[in-house]
């Protein structure tokens, strides 16, 4: 095939000679660039399957091959182009099982979540890194996600067992439609109590009341809370109030607001309330004993939202912010905090994508995927069992692509934008170098596609048909 493909670009270049050559056919992608890859997948820089076909420079006849290949062969002008081959059509195969014909590579198969929300993170509860991120700092509204921090800094200052006395200015500095318990001026509720209200029922007033008797004032408690945040390594939030009601000096970004999670999740007091499914607030002076339930409903058995592992969290909304939704939750030993805010609706399953991409990548999202041989053709089978067809794939480092019936491409392969592809004889993708076919010398860029009229970057004229100019 190779030699047919290099006597067409001898003679010229024709449609009808091009159609005969494989090719990609039309892909809505381009090739992968400096070892990426359209689907996700990477792996470890390892050995890669095995010969390359390629040169270190354009033949030794005349002096001028210093550009360095990717393959075992000096560049010499003599060889064939052959290489040392560790892949397949040989017993090692592009495993690292010799002998057998299959053989193990570590692949990440995982795919990175679609989330619809505007902002959102995945955060490593125990280290504080991001497993994911989408717009994490970017300030937007929370809402009552907000009331994650209150309830942090009235857990931290305050004993539960005080009692928290609402004044009319807790009651009443509340925007039209906001959530409440109905409580009025002078009810008294302990702390703990008040926690509850604030975290299940989500009460706007209770937070005010909380604030107060924490702080003095509202205002002053705004003040305990960006300094709290500041401690955190929160760098783009601004509280103005403990509740999250709408103002527009009031925000935060999903990534310091998982930094916010992650503290109250690892408060005891915070982390207990924000889990219960259900509490009883005693009579107050206009309402009877209540019970009130938990809003996230990520943690009811009987919801089709349920997710196992949810230990807790805190759902908000606001005309302003959209959905805006927290979740704590931990499998193993592993603990993720997922924070999507401005959601359309679509806070439960982005949380959930979020979580399953989490806890499969900690529980090792590098699994081992399996090279098959069958006579010659060389496959790749995917850790869910499906052979890589019609698609690029990394592998150890290396960019492959697999044809629409599974076989690993070598050789030449021409793209649906009329630009040319070489696989070396172990499947990898050449790049940034040279290939010789027919004692011709071809230059394939830091992309793959093979170079046409133009210079190398180390410094060879190719004329319009890819062909070094000697």
């Amino acid at each position: 095939m190779v030699k047919r493909f290099n006597r067409i670009w001898s003679i010229a270049i024709s449609l009808s000679l091009l159609a005969s050559v494989p090719a990609f056919g039309d892909i809505p992608i381009v090739p992968p660039i400096s070892g990426g890859s359209d689907n996700g997948i990477s792996g470890p820089e390892t050995a890669g399957p095995g010969g390359d076909n390629t040169q270190s420079g354009p033949g030794a006849s005349t002096g001028t091959g210093n550009s360095t290949g990717t393959g075992t062969s000096t560049g010499t002008g003599t060889s064939t182009g052959s290489g040392n081959p560790t892949g397949p059509g040989t017993s090692a195969g592009p495993g690292a099982t010799q002998g057998s014909g299959t053989g193990g590579s570590v692949v990440n198969t995982l795919k990175q979540p679609e989330i619809q929300a505007q902002g959102a993170v995945l955060m490593d509860a125990a280290t504080g890194n991001l497993l994911y991120s989408k717009e994490a700092e970017t300030k937007f509204y929370p809402a009552s996600i907000t009331k994650l921090m209150t309830a942090l800094l009235v857990a931290e200052k305050c004993s539960l067992d005080d009692t928290v006395t609402f004044t009319k200015t807790a009651v009443t500095n509340l925007e039209s439609g906001a959530v409440t318990l109905g409580l009025v001026e002078g009810d008294k509720l302990t702390v703990r109590q008040s926690l509850y209200g604030l975290l299940l029922k989500s009460a706007n007033e209770v937070a005010n009341g909380l604030a107060e008797h924490t702080a003095g004032s509202i205002s002053k408690f705004a003040d305990m809370m960006n300094a709290r945040a500041k401690e955190l390594g929160c760098t783009n939030t601004n509280f103005v109030n403990p509740n999250g009601l709408n103002n527009s000096n009031h925000y935060t970004t999903p990534h310091d607001m998982a930094l916010i999670a992650r503290a109250a999740f690892q408060n005891g007091t915070v982390s207990k309330i924000a889990s219960t499914l259900s509490y009883q607030i005693p009579a107050t002076q206009k309402a009877a004993a209540r019970t009130i339930s938990l809003g996230h409903k990520m943690l009811y058995p009987n919801d089709a939202r349920y997710y196992q592992g949810v230990i807790g969290g805190k759902t908000g909304y606001t005309s302003l912010a959209g959905n805006t939704l927290v979740t704590c939750a931990e499998r193993d030993g592993v603990r993720l905090i997922a924070v999507i805010m401005k959601s359309k609706s679509t806070q439960y399953t982005d949380t959930s994508a979020l979580l399953d991409y989490g806890f499969a990548l900690k529980s090792g999202g590098s699994q081992t995927a399996k090279w098959q041989q069958e006579g010659a053709k060389w496959y790749f089978v995917k850790n869910d069992g499906n052979r890589a067809a019609n698609e690029w794939m990394t592998i150890d480092g290396a960019d492959y692509w697999f044809d629409s019936d599974g076989t690993m491409a070598t050789g030449w392969r021409h793209y649906s934008n009329d630009a040319w592809y070489y696989f070396k004889s172990g499947g990898a993708m050449a790049s940034s170098t040279w290939v010789e076919s027919d004692g011709q010398w071809f230059y394939l860029g830091a992309d793959g596609a093979m170079m046409k009229n133009t210079v190398t970057p180390d410094g060879y004229t190719l004329d319009a048909s890819g062909v070094w100019v000697k």
